[in-house]
């Protein structure tokens, strides 16, 4: 037997050993990559199971989105409580008013007036819609119109809102004939309106057709009522007679849409009704007042003593014709309107020999009133919006502004002419003009809070031979001083 040599020997070993290495390396490489598919295939079982966990709260959340959707939505804020459907197509405002107001008299006519505090408007006020297209406001008034405390229902309407260019309304609201009457209460320059305001009708029951024109600079209204007497409400839900009132009024805002422009403020029109009395009572105003909301003017009552008369009654043609305009720029506001009202008035005497005054009356006054805001937010005929609130704490003091009237108002000398039996306006309690200015200040404290401080100057001019009593409103000029705590949202 032949001996293998020592060098091969060591080769085969070598050979041998490195065979069974390679595949002892071999055998747990395959074992290695087995490890690694199986967990390989582990994690693509754990992505699969991530992306549909992922998936199902993506579900979950879509689900609830469109659940969300369908959910009524309420809203609470400085402009009130509202409710609304989640297309927004049906909704339900509640705002509200309340102004505490006080009056103080003081001068020659001070001992004659009751200084007083009143409650002189509060409101609530229900704004709503159905379908996009049809709205409603009701505002029943808790304050009464000179804070006596009685219920009225002061707004009543229904609006189709077909499109901006083309609405009707139809209830109680205000006519649209007076530029400061169609002025929110709550955002007026003064704590009271001015007398132009009296000579034009407020609140009647009618149909409307209304709307803006060219993109909203032009808007108009002209609409059909029961009728009014001047600065007054219809409070009865009836007429007093066949005859209707119709009113219409055209207000142009050529540069309202170039924002950029200084006259984008500039606003101007011209408003107007007619109508007709037969022999009504009750056809007429109760009086004008000043801005202390004393009785300067009234037609004659009817006589319990001889010589016995009906009172002034309205018996034939009515009517209201205005110019009116206002600007605002900045800070800076003004306001500016012309009445004329016409009415054809009788007064009968009933005891003999029986005579008749009938006599057609050309009224008229006017008023201009500017205002300047102090902290230099911008003024508008919507009022003042502050950019911080009153705040001890903060160091805010919200927003201020200084205002300032004149205004104006004449009734026709005819008024005073013939006999005292049956005069249409007694001398020595009617005055045949009154003059007015007003300063004031007003403070924004808030969106929703205002404080306003004004004070009132008003000279009478008598009718020739007038001795009024020494408590007549008209025997002195009256200075007052009004100021209100007014809560709006």
């Amino acid at each position: 037997m032949r001996t293998i040599p020592s060098a091969v020997r060591t080769a085969l070993v070598t050979a041998i050993t490195a065979v069974g290495l390679t595949a002892a390396s071999l055998q747990a490489q395959a074992a290695s990559q087995d490890d690694i598919n199986a967990l390989r295939e582990q994690i693509r079982q754990l992505d699969q199971k991530l992306r549909a966990l992922e998936r199902n709260t993506e579900i979950k959340d879509e689900t609830a989105a469109a659940e969300a959707k369908k959910q009524p939505k309420i809203t609470i804020n400085d402009k009130g409580v509202s409710f609304a459907s989640a297309d927004g197509a049906n909704y339900l405002k509640l705002r509200g008013l309340l102004q505490a107001d006080s009056r103080w008299f003081f001068g020659a006519d001070g001992p004659n007036n009751n200084d007083a505090f009143l409650i002189r408007r509060a409101r609530l006020i229900f704004e709503g819609g159905f379908a996009k297209n049809y709205e409603y406001l009701l505002v029943p008034e808790f304050g009464g119109g000179s804070g006596n405390g009685t219920l009225t229902l002061l707004d009543a309407y229904i609006n189709v809102n077909l499109k901006p260019q083309f609405q009707i309304r139809a209830g109680r609201f205000r006519e649209p004939v007076g530029l400061e009457q169609l002025q929110s209460d709550a955002v007026a320059f003064f704590a009271e309106r001015s007398i132009v305001s009296q000579f034009v009708p407020n609140r009647d029951i009618g149909v409307q057709l209304w709307g803006d024109l060219f993109n909203g600079t032009l808007g108009y209204a002209v609409g059909a009522f029961n009728g009014v007497p001047d600065g007054t409400n219809n409070s009865t839900n009836s007429d007093i007679n066949n005859e209707k009132n119709f009113a219409a009024r055209l207000f142009a805002q050529p540069f309202k849409n170039d924002k950029d422009s200084a006259l984008a403020g500039l606003g101007f029109g011209v408003a107007g009704s007619i109508g007709k009395e037969n022999n009504n009572a009750g056809s007429l105003t109760s009086g004008y007042r000043t801005d202390g909301q004393q009785t300067w003017f009234s037609y004659s009552a009817a006589k319990t003593t001889a010589p016995l008369t009906t009172g002034v009654v309205g018996d034939g043609n009515v009517s209201r014709i205005s110019p009116q305009a206002y600007y605002y720029y900045g800070p800076f506001g003004l306001l500016a309107e012309y009445v004329v009202s016409s009415v054809e008035v009788r007064n009968q005497r009933t005891t003999a020999p029986a005579s008749t005054n009938h006599k057609k009356l050309e009224n008229y006054a006017w008023q201009i009133s500017a205002g300047y805001v102090l902290t230099g937010e911008d003024a508008g005929y919507k009022g003042v919006t502050p950019a911080s609130n009153f705040s001890l704490a903060d160091g805010t003091w919200g927003a201020f502004e200084v205002v300032a009237r004149i205004e104006h108002a004449d009734i026709d000398d005819k008024a005073f002419s013939g006999p005292a039996t049956t005069r249409l306006a007694d001398i020595t309690k009617s005055a045949t003009a009154a003059g007015a200015y007003g300063l004031g200040l007003n403070w924004y404290l808030s969106k929703t809070v205002r404080a306003s401080f004004d004070y009132f100057h008003t000279d009478f001019k008598l009718a020739p031979g007038a001795v009024p009593a020494g408590t007549s409103v008209i025997a002195h000029d009256e200075n007052a001083f009004v100021t209100r705590l007014q809560l709006t949202f």
